[in-house]
């Protein structure tokens, strides 16, 4: 599958080799990782929870998106949910396009478009705390201290 959740670790490969197409010049790949320190604050691990099926539909609406603005373009997207650790790949992403500078823009435009519309919830784990880090740009807070699933499916 192109665009996915998955509770165990990411084959990078498998993701890139989802692109691979005759006609493409570059592929680009995006691979997110767990960091060990965040605004000053150092993280022992990550949890990351989706709303499933309507992540998965965001992901390939993203794919979409990618192949009608930057003709030739091929996308494979996945994400991970669950207790990741230190340097744990938390999301790949594979843009395969004709020519070099689109790869990129487009991979760019993936990551970004995931923070903005995909419902995934992380929740860091400090040295001292704990909290769910509201949406994935970090613009809304959980009124109720936990990830909130309303107007989803809007």
């Amino acid at each position: 599958m192109k665009f996915q959740i998955s509770k165990e670790p990411i084959n990078i490969q498998q993701v890139i080799d989802q692109v691979v197409q005759r006609e493409a010049g570059a592929i680009t790949t995006f691979i997110g990782t767990v960091r060990e320190i965040t605004h000053g604050k150092k993280t022992l691990y990550l949890v990351y929870e989706a709303y499933e099926s309507m992540a998965v539909k965001r992901l390939e609406q993203i794919g979409k998106e990618i192949e009608e603005r930057w003709k030739g373009a091929d996308v494979a997207i996945v994400h991970r949910v669950g207790k990741l650790d230190i340097t744990d790949v938390a999301v790949v992403i594979a843009v395969s396009t004709p020519h070099r500078a689109d790869a990129y823009e487009a991979n760019r435009y993936a990551i970004e478009r995931i923070k903005e519309i995909v419902p995934i919830w992380k929740k860091e784990h400090w040295e001292d705390g704990q909290e769910w880090i509201g949406n994935q740009l970090e613009t809304v807070a959980y009124s109720k201290g936990e990830p909130e699933a309303k107007h989803l499916d809007e």
